[in-house]
């Protein structure tokens, strides 16, 4: 079962002024179709210091496999999820942020002002999300398919994944 946190950033919702949408639409999503289970959830403000520790303190917690941010994404001054995401990451993972951006800019022009970013720290996925309910559904809806893959991978570690993907009759690959 894979073990995911949430994390929304919001102003609005940090101080209470607004009702998180976005948190709860990804665990209804992630309970529904991965059958994962809610490690962690959290609400904090748009400080990029504090997104960075929360995500540090989850992912290095062997706790989890999977962070889901939601908000903080977009051109405004105090977006800065992706800076946070990029400066504690080991490795980037640009072809998630790249396919939910590319089936974004089916359904709105709006889909390239996102700034989402992807990346792994040890073990773990860290996946940028919008900061709307519906752009969450739209975006989850094209990642979910390769997540449980994605997990997998980094839970098995280079020597078990490097003979996995040799071509056949390497290493006795079929």
């Amino acid at each position: 079962m894979i073990r995911v946190a949430i994390l929304t950033v919001s102003d609005r919702a940090a101080r209470g002024e607004a009702e998180d949408l976005s948190g709860p639409a990804i665990v209804a999503l992630v309970q529904e179709q991965l059958r994962a289970s809610i490690a962690q959830r959290q609400i904090v403000p748009d400080e990029q210091a504090l997104i960075q520790r929360t995500l540090v303190a989850w992912a290095d917690s062997g706790e989890v496999d999977l962070i889901l941010t939601t908000g903080g994404t977009g051109f405004a001054p105090r977006d800065v999820t992706p800076e946070a995401t990029q400066a504690v990451i080991d490795r980037p993972a640009p072809g998630i942020a790249e396919a939910m951006r590319a089936a974004s800019l089916l359904m709105t022009p709006h889909a390239m002002l996102s700034r989402a970013a992807a990346g792994m720290r040890g073990r773990v996925l860290i996946v940028n999300l919008p900061g709307s309910p519906k752009a969450v559904r739209e975006n989850l809806a094209v990642i979910l398919p390769v997540l449980p893959h994605a997990v997998e991978l980094l839970q098995q570690g280079a020597q078990t994944t490097a003979y996995q993907h040799a071509l056949p009759g390497e290493h006795g690959a079929a």
